[in-house]
């Protein structure tokens, strides 16, 4: 059968159109219910975190004289919809205003992890040989080291600045990054596209930037999503501990911190923030999954 013929053949007489693998795997990410449904609460999330100060008339450092002291609940009345703490501050405005600062630094970090995992993989996938061997020996050392501890010796040997904790975090969360994009780079630099940008004459680098990094973004992208809230969690902790963000500012690790103080007389100090950050949590992590059954070529 002819060309003509078959698509004479089609009800409207057009030919099929091919899918790119970029459009199949959104297509599948927006047809699973839990990653959907994730995308949609974080997108909720974060509007919160960016506009709804503007729906309580506190603010964020902002004291109500009247019930300073008084550690009162949720309540409608006096638009504190979560509650005051022990100073009198609203926790709603709190609750939002950690938000921006543990999504930042979680985005931050990641984007700081990103850049230094993706350059040293692909550096030590394609060059290869002894190189390869001494750059991931080296990884391999930093992986023997709790790296917890790096960030807590920078904290206190630079200071707790917030910008730090964005640096710090970032800096030692890239090994894992490294490793896979060094292992998805030797796997794509026997392809014949690799091999026709060597004989025609382009550099390493530019091979790298233009070839290598594109064809193993989708890992990448997978592994963002799960390390963005590794890094919240890092930076709760380091809050937890009182080594992370400082006053006036706050996150949600701070407030876990201050409302597992009070958590017997007050629980609505520990409760909100917790939930607002485990949700997040389980957003992220959906999404992850989400993103890594839609890249994955074995379901297709």
């Amino acid at each position: 059968m002819t060309i003509v013929a078959d698509l004479a053949e089609r009800p409207n007489g057009k030919a099929v159109q091919g899918q790119s693998l970029w459009d199949d795997a959104r297509r599948r990410l927006f047809a699973n219910p839990a990653a959907l449904a994730s995308m949609i609460v974080l997108a909720i999330i974060l509007a919160l975190a960016l506009f709804g100060q503007f729906l309580s008339p506190w603010k964020f450092a902002e004291i109500d004289w009247d019930r300073a002291g008084e550690n009162i609940g949720p309540t409608l009345k006096h638009a504190h919809y979560f509650g005051v703490d022990a100073s009198g501050r609203d926790v709603f405005v709190r609750t939002l205003k950690g938000a921006q600062v543990s999504l930042a630094v979680g985005l931050v970090a990641t984007l700081v992890s990103l850049g230094i995992g993706v350059t040293y993989g692909a550096v030590a996938g394609f060059v290869g040989g002894r190189v390869d061997e001494v750059m991931m020996r080296f990884v391999d050392i930093l992986y023997s080291m709790p790296y917890i501890f790096f960030v807590i010796i920078l904290m206190v040997v630079f200071g707790r600045n917030i910008y730090l904790i964005f640096i710090a975090i970032g800096a030692v969360e890239w090994l894992t990054m490294a490793r896979i994009v060094r292992g998805q780079t030797l796997s794509v630099r026997q392809k014949d596209f690799i091999e026709a940008a060597r004989a025609a004459g382009v550099s390493g680098g530019a091979i790298i930037v233009r070839h290598i990094v594109p064809n193993v973004v989708g890992p990448v992208i997978v592994y963002v999503t799960l390390t963005i809230p590794a890094i919240i969690l890092a930076e709760s902790f380091l809050s937890f501990l009182g080594l992370g963000v400082q006053e006036p500012n706050t996150s949600w690790g701070r407030l876990i911190s201050e409302g597992a103080q009070e958590m017997e007389t007050s629980p609505w100090l520990l409760v909100f923030p917790a939930l607002f950050m485990a949700t997040t949590l389980f957003a992220l992590n959906f999404i992850g999954d989400g993103l890594r059954d839609a890249l994955d070529p074995k379901d297709r």
